[in-house]
C-alpha cells in the first residue's frame, strides 16, 4: 500500500501516531533529524523571511479595524485613525470611508476590502527587494528547463488559492517568460485557449523571438490536488473532493490538448504532456510518468513524501541514486497503469529534478509549518478575477478566477464564490474581488480597452451575485498592468476614462 492510502486508512481507524499526523513525510529513527541531504537549507530560509514578510502585510487588518471601530465616535477620529494605520499597516486609509463616521458609522467592510486590495498592491510594489534573496537560488531555472530540450513550460494550476506558491515553493521554479501559469478550476484549463498560446509560442520559436531554442518542445503541465489528512473534505472543490475524478479529469484535459493541436496542426505536431497532483497538506508531489508515447496514467507515478522518507539519512548521491530507481520502477508499473517504453531523456531530467527540488519542500513545510499546515483548507485573501498577478508567489493570498468574460468563467468564479461565502460571507465580511487585467503599452489605445474591459466584467460580476452586491458584501477594485513597463496593478476608479469616450 502506497504511503498517502496507509496514512488514510490509519487516520479513519485512528490508529495514525502522532508524530505521524504532524509530520506525515517525516518517520525517524531514535536521534535523526528531519534534515535531508539534498534539501537547500538556505533557500528555506529566504523563503521563510519571503512567507512572514508577506503574510506581516496582511496580519493586522483585522485588528487595526476592530481599534478604530473602538474610536470612530472621537473628536479627533480621523487624525487618529489615519496615525494608527499608518503605524499598523503601512499607508493611510481613503478620507471618504473615515470622514463620515460619526454620523453613520464605519464601514468597516468597505475598509476591509480596501485594506485586503491595499495590502496586496503592496506586495506587488515591493516584489522585486522581498523576492532577490531566493530567486538566484531557485533549483530549476530557466536554463535547466532548456537543457531539458523546452522553450516554454505551460502550467495550468487548479485555481485553489492552496497552489498559489506553486513555482516558488512547491516545484522551486524561477518564475520566468518562459513559464506561463493560467489556473482553472479544477485545471480544467481552457483548450481553445491554450491551443492559441501554443500557436503563438511556436510562431515566436520559428521566427527567433525566443532565443537559444531552435528545436525546443512545449510542455503542457496540469496540476490538480488532494488532501491526505481530509480528503473526503479539502480535496478540490471544484471535482467535490473526489481524488480519482480530479486526476481523470485534468489528464483527459492534457490528452484533449494533443488532440485538437494534431488535428488542426498535424500529427507529431501536440506538445509533450505531463501530470503533476500535490497534496496540500504538506505540498508533496505526485509526478505521473509519460512512457514513450508520451502518453500518462493515473495508475503510474512516483510520490516525493514517499522518497523523502525512504532516503532520509542517505548521502545525496545515495539519495539520487534512490530517485532514479524509484521513478524507473514507476516506468515499470504494470496492470492499468502499464505504459509503452520508457521516458524521454528531456522528461526524465525535469522529472528527476522536479523530485528532488520538492524535497526542500517537503521539509520546509516540516520545520516551518510543524509538518502539516495548520490551515489545511482555504483561507485566502480575496479573488483575483481576470488576469492572475504572477508576482505573488505564496499559497493562501488568493483565489485566482481565470476569464476573458464572466459567463466564459462562471465555473470558477462560482467555485470561488462558494469558498468566500464560507471565508468571509457567512462571518459578514465581504468578498473582495480584483478585478485585473494585463495591457500592451507598445499597442495604441491597449491601456484604455482594458480599463473598459475591467468595467464590463466587474459590471458583470456584480450582475451574477445581485444578492451579495445588494448587501454590501461584494467589494470589486478594478486593476491593470503593463506587460512591457513598470506599471503594476494600478488601481482604476470608477469615472476612469474607456476606450471610445
Amino acid at each position: 500500500m502506497n504511503t498517502r492510502k496507509r496514512l488514510a486508512a490509519m487516520l479513519k481507524a485512528g490508529t495514525l501516531p502522532a508524530k505521524e499526523l504532524a509530520n506525515p513525510a517525516c518517520v525517524v529513527a531514535p536521534g535523526q533529524r528531519c534534515e535531508h541531504a539534498l534539501v537547500d537549507p538556505q533557500l528555506n530560509r529566504s523563503l521563510s523571511v519571503y512567507e512572514d514578510k508577506v503574510r506581516g502585510r496582511f496580519a493586522a487588518i483585522v485588528d487595526t479595524l476592530k481599534a478604530l471601530s473602538a474610536e470612530q465616535h472621537e473628536l479627533d477620529f480621523v487624525t487618529r485613525a489615519q496615525r494608527m494605520a499608518r503605524e499598523r499597516l503601512g499607508y493611510e486609509l481613503p478620507q471618504s470611508l473615515l470622514g463620515e463616521a460619526w454620523v453613520s458609522g464605519l464601514d468597516l467592510r468597505a475598509l476591509h476590502s480596501y485594506c485586503i486590495f491595499r495590502s496586496f498592491k503592496e506586495c506587488i510594489a515591493q516584489v522585486d527587494a522581498d523576492q532577490s534573496s531566493w530567486r538566484e537560488r531557485m533549483t530549476l531555472d530557466s536554463a535547466f528547463i532548456r537543457s531539458c530540450g523546452y522553450h516554454t513550460l505551460d502550467i495550468s494550476p487548479c485555481a485553489d488559492g492552496r497552489l498559489q506558491g506553486l513555482l516558488p515553493f512547491v516545484f522551486r521554479m524561477t518564475p520566468d517568460a518562459s513559464i506561463l501559469v493560467k489556473a482553472y478550476a479544477g485545471a480544467m484549463f481552457d483548450i481553445e485557449m491554450d491551443v492559441a498560446d501554443w500557436t503563438h509560442r511556436e510562431l515566436e520559436r520559428l521566427t527567433g523571438g525566443i532565443p537559444a531554442c531552435e528545436d525546443g518542445k512545449y510542455l503542457k503541465i496540469a496540476v490538480y490536488h488532494y488532501s491526505t489528512s481530509n480528503p473526503c473534505d479539502q480535496g478540490c472543490a471544484a471535482h467535490g473532493s473526489n481524488d480519482s475524478l480530479a486526476t481523470e479529469k485534468a489528464l483527459a484535459r492534457l490528452n484533449e490538448l494533443r488532440a485538437a493541436i494534431e488535428n488542426t496542426f498535424g500529427r507529431g505536431a501536440a506538445p509533450e504532456i505531463l501530470l503533476v497532483g500535490i497534496d496540500t497538506d504538506v505540498d508533496a508531489i505526485r509526478v505521473h510518468l509519460p512512457d514513450g508515447n508520451g502518453e500518462s496514467s493515473p495508475h503510474r507515478y512516483v510520490e516525493s513524501a514517499e522518497l523523502y522518507r525512504d532516503t532520509l539519512g542517505m548521502t545525496a548521491q545515495q539519495a539520487r541514486a534512490r530517485i532514479e530507481t524509484a521513478v524507473a520502477e514507476g516506468e515499470a508499473t504494470d496492470g492499468w497503469g502499464q505504459g509503452r517504453g520508457t521516458l524521454d531523456p528531456g522528461m526524465r531530467k525535469l522529472i528527476l529534478r522536479l523530485l528532488e527540488a520538492n524535497l526542500s519542500q517537503i521539509e520546509y513545510v516540516i520545520q516551518h509549518h510543524a509538518g502539516r499546515y495548520a490551515v489545511i483548507g482555504h483561507n485566502e485573501r480575496f479573488i483575483c478575477a481576470g488576469e492572475a498577478m504572477s508576482e505573488l508567489q505564496l499559497r493562501n493570498k488568493f483565489y485566482f478566477a481565470h476569464l476573458d468574460t464572466v459567463e466564459e468563467g462562471a465555473a470558477c468564479m462560482d467555485v470561488g464564490i462558494r469558498i468566500f461565502t464560507g471565508l468571509n460571507v457567512n462571518h459578514g465580511l465581504p468578498v473582495p474581488i480584483l478585478v485585473h487585467f494585463h495591457y500592451t503599452s507598445r499597442v495604441p489605445g491597449a491601456r484604455e480597452r482594458t480599463v473598459s474591459r475591467c468595467k464590463r466584467v466587474k459590471a458583470a460580476i456584480e450582475a451574477r451575485y445581485p444578492q451579495l452586491h445588494k448587501q454590501g458584501l461584494l467589494h470589486c477594485q478594478m486593476a491593470v498592468s503593463d506587460h512591457m513597463g513598470s506599471e503594476r496593478c494600478q488601481f482604476i476608479d470608477e469615472d476612469a476614462p474607456v476606450a471610445g469616450h
